[in-house]
């Protein structure tokens, strides 16, 4: 339900993507040890490569939330007019 007022209360998806990513990171570094330790190599290549992928959006997650907040205009500002070519 929409009470109007979503920009000033509005909630970041940041945080959520924060802990995702610590959580996919946790489990794909604990399978990439597993594997390695059950002599699958192919596996805990695949598992490494997870873990990298997670580790490098956590690190693009923290690095927008310490930007903070980004001005959003409100509706009663009207777009900016588009670029006109010469």
């Amino acid at each position: 339900m929409r009470t109007g007022n979503e920009p000033v209360n509005a909630r970041s998806p940041l945080r959520l993507r924060f802990w995702l990513s610590l959580w996919g990171l946790i489990w794909a570094a604990g399978g990439a040890a597993a594997f390695s330790l059950a002599e699958r190599p192919g596996w805990a290549a695949a598992c490494a490569a997870v873990a990298l992928l997670a580790a490098v959006d956590m690190a693009v997650v923290i690095h927008h939330i310490h930007q903070g907040p980004h001005y959003q205009p409100g509706p009663d500002i009207p777009p900016y007019e588009p670029p006109r070519h010469r």
